[in-house]
């Protein structure tokens, strides 16, 4: 990937850690680190510093942001006007509809695809009311055909896809598109976090669920995107897309039902285009009012596995396993203790001597080594949850020590996640929902892999190589 655009402005990611003077840059995902000259970090402090454009380094700038370590912001001068089209594809939901294109108001264009909905006037008489243009499918293609085809009757530059169950915030598009003066940018997310319509009583544990574990929020941290990013997808419920990226990459596979966003930003990214998530502007969408809805769309969600893993080999494993914080990892579950700070005090000694010379303190090589081995319990965890519920079940009967690793596989994740998060929900609550919906999607990837023919999605990625 290229140098920013000059006057594009800069700022560090908040993980960014800076050792010998400031000259040497360790993070971003995966893990890297960068040495600048004196000269080099005192300009990348005065561009932070002072919000000014990075210009002279914008070389330096592209290799920040496209390592995670840096993120673009909005230059002094005013961005570009680009023409931009609207495009919302529905099955029923007129409802929901109205309230969609309500939001979306009328100073830009909107295509409403009706994809074979039930109740045909209704969905019409909601784009009559908005002033939104209606194309109707004859026969049901999912989400995937139903922006395929708002494409292609659109002439814009720039499109922007919203599911007709989202609501937007005034300015959201204005807010975005600055971001396309990189021409190498092909997508931009917001955030899409649930909106909390009233409910019955008995919703508020779910609400409260969901405000901090929906599968579509992605969090508050901004990055690049990418199959190897800490930041993997964005949804597609809402999503702006330069349109000579997506036609150049071949458009919205029509034959996934499910998964086809991850589909589509893993080939703008295979294809060198960036795809940026920008959680400063937000979206809402209407989630699950009950259990039984939320596990279901789990289920369908994990389905998509399969199919994504014919598509691209190798990136659906369930959890990234390297050597030296797996043996930790292990050890710690099987109760040796000493087995397990001997396995991270070797991963910080190699890890020290690698870049003890770039002023990294050792602490600090600990301090990774450490947190290497913790992230392994909880993707291991996840994955076993996921993935291989009755074999834990079996593990538990083998006595105690197998007991208190099944138990720590299953619980340590959501607990974790709890007190990272801190949601709004109490603890026991939190954790057996966080289970049932591990399970709900291992489920669906189950019954994904075995309808494509693949077994990627079950089988751990193993690396080799220490990091």
């Amino acid at each position: 990937m290229g140098a920013l655009p000059p006057g594009t402005g800069l700022s560090l990611d908040r993980r960014l850690l800076r050792f010998r003077d400031g000259t040497v840059l360790a993070g971003g995902h995966p893990g890297r680190v960068i040495t600048l000259t004196a000269q080099g970090a005192d300009a990348l402090d005065a561009v932070v510093r002072d919000g000014a454009g990075v210009d002279a380094l914008a070389t330096l700038a592209g290799r920040l942001v496209e390592a995670g370590m840096a993120h673009p912001r909005p230059g002094p001068v005013p961005a570009t006007s680009r023409s931009i089209a609207v495009v919302v594809p529905v099955h029923d939901r007129s409802d929901a509809l109205d309230r969609c294109l309500a939001s979306l108001g009328s100073d830009v264009e909107v295509v409403v695809v009706d994809d074979a909905s039930r109740d045909a006037g209704a969905v019409a008489r909601v784009c009559t009311l908005h002033g939104a243009r209606l194309v109707r499918r004859g026969t049901n293609g999912g989400p995937a055909a139903a922006r395929t085809d708002g494409l292609s009757v659109t002439t814009s530059e720039l499109v922007a896809f919203v599911d007709s169950d989202c609501t937007v915030e005034p300015d959201w598009l204005a807010d975005i598109v600055w971001q396309f003066e990189d021409p190498e940018v092909g997508a931009v997310a917001p955030r899409v976090r649930p909106a909390h319509a009233p409910g019955p009583r008995d919703s508020r544990a779910i609400d409260r669920f969901q405000r901090a574990h929906s599968p579509l929020d992605l969090g508050s941290d901004e990055g690049e995107v990418g199959p190897d990013r800490a930041i993997r997808y964005v949804p597609t419920a809402a999503l702006v897309v330069r349109r000579a990226a997506v036609v150049a990459t071949g458009g919205f596979d029509t034959a996934l039902r499910v998964g086809e966003d991850v589909d589509l930003v893993w080939r703008l990214v295979d294809a060198g285009w960036r795809v940026r998530y920008q959680p400063e502007v937000t979206v809402s969408h209407d989630e699950p009012r009950d259990w039984v809805a939320l596990l279901a769309r789990r289920l369908r969600y994990g389905t998509s596995a399969g199919p994504l893993a014919v598509r691209h080999p190798g990136r659906l494993a369930p959890v990234e396993l390297r050597p030296l914080p797996t043996v930790a990892a292990l050890s710690a579950l099987a109760g040796r203790p000493l087995a397990a700070v001997a396995a991270v005090s070797v991963s910080a000694a190699l890890l020290d001597r690698a870049v003890r010379d770039l002023g990294v303190p050792t602490r600090q090589a600990v301090s990774w080594s450490a947190r290497g081995a913790g992230w392994s319990v909880f993707g291991m965890g996840r994955a076993a949850t996921m993935l291989a519920a009755p074999g834990l079940v079996a593990l538990a009967t083998r006595g105690r020590r197998a007991r208190r690793a099944a138990f720590a596989l299953v619980v340590v994740p959501p607990v974790v996640e709890w007190v990272r998060r801190r949601p709004d929900l109490d603890l026991p609550r939190w954790v057996a929902a966080s289970v049932a919906d591990d399970i709900a999607y291992g489920t669906g990837v189950w019954i994904g892999c075995l309808r494509a023919g693949t077994f990627g999605p079950l089988v751990p990625a193993l690396r080799l190589r220490q990091k």
